[in-house]
């Protein structure tokens, strides 16, 4: 299940982590409906130039093998692009990037990979979601999806389409506006889904954003 988790870990993490990075141009806003601008506006007041923590459940989909791997860990993010992802259980390893410089780092191999965030990602490139929800206005289509009494579903189209990134699923909760899922979908059908639960409005010394390999660890540079 190791060389699974291999195959999911780079791909999903590269699908989320271009929704924080990248900037794409920008076209004409559009005209949402009134319940869909309430909402949107609703996000962008709670996330916009924020910094939050969250639990996270991982659950990657990859259609040619019909497999489905499962991950959990906890996260930090920071405006603008800064993460911190800790996976735990028996694939432990960590991706940070300050927004510039991306890490990512298995102990157990004495391991790290590193190389510079935004062209690493930007064959996915999806927008700045996460760390400039704002910017969701001008770099998709919006779609309501399913809604109930105390959740919405808004369906995001890539105004840019990439192979990497076709269609994104945000779930809402309702009225507090926190988004405990994320759901990723590619040009070939393989879906991504985060579980984001113990969210945690706060902020954070920058310094968890960067990354000391510790002595002798094996130093692999990404093209």
């Amino acid at each position: 299940m190791k060389y699974i988790t291999q195959i999911f870990i780079p791909w999903a993490m590269a699908v989320f982590i271009s929704m924080i990075l990248v900037t794409l141009p920008c076209n004409a806003v559009q005209s949402l409906d009134d319940e869909t601008a309430k909402i949107v506006s609703g996000i962008e007041a709670k996330y916009a130039n924020k910094s939050f923590s969250a639990d996270f459940e991982q659950a990657s989909h990859l259609t040619a093998l019909d497999v489905t791997e499962i991950a959990k860990g906890k996260a930090w993010f920071s405006h603008p692009g800064k993460m911190r992802w800790v996976y735990e259980g028996s694939d432990t390893h960590e991706i940070i990037t300050n927004g510039k410089n991306l890490w990512i780092y298995r102990p157990e191999e004495n391991q790290v990979m590193t190389g510079d965030a935004a062209p690493f990602f930007q064959s996915g490139s999806g927008g700045a979601f996460l760390a400039d929800i704002r910017k969701i206005r001008d770099q998709f289509t919006i779609e309501p999806g399913d809604s109930g009494d105390n959740f919405a579903q808004l369906v995001l189209t890539p105004k840019k389409k990439t192979p990497e990134l076709a269609k994104i699923r945000i779930t809402v909760n309702l009225p507090g506006y926190e988004i405990p899922a994320v759901e990723t979908e590619n040009i070939y059908g393989d879906i991504t889904r985060f579980i984001f639960t113990n969210i945690q409005f706060s902020t954070f010394d920058d310094q968890i954003f960067e990354f000391t390999p510790p002595a002798g660890t094996e130093m692999i540079e990404m093209d």
